[in-house]
């Protein structure tokens, strides 16, 4: 799916020109954005459209050196859903790694 950056959103459009995905963001002072809205059409939901908004958000902040503070509960919900992903494999290979017996 192609989005498109205008001002400070990343956005798609329908074939008739409608926009039905968006993520937007603030700048938040020196390095931060704020990623404080997403929207996603009903047509488009269950997708993973959301999902590809924020990291587009993401890939954008990176190479920009930019950091994300999410306010958008979207947002705040992926990434501490991340999070929890990420120490939870941590967690799992300590324990594979050690031998009892």
């Amino acid at each position: 799916m192609e989005f498109i950056h205008e001002g400070k959103a990343f956005r798609h459009y329908n074939a008739a020109g409608e926009m039905d995905a968006e993520i937007t963001y603030a700048s938040k002072g020196e390095g931060v954005i704020e990623a404080n809205h997403t929207f996603v059409d009903s047509s488009l939901r269950g997708q993973g459209v959301a999902r590809q908004l924020v990291d587009k958000l993401a890939d954008f902040a990176r190479d920009e050196n930019l950091k994300i503070h999410p306010t958008c509960s979207y947002v705040v919900a992926f990434i501490r859903k991340k999070v929890l992903n990420t120490m939870m494999l941590k967690y799992k290979k300590s324990i594979n790694s050690h031998k009892y017996f």
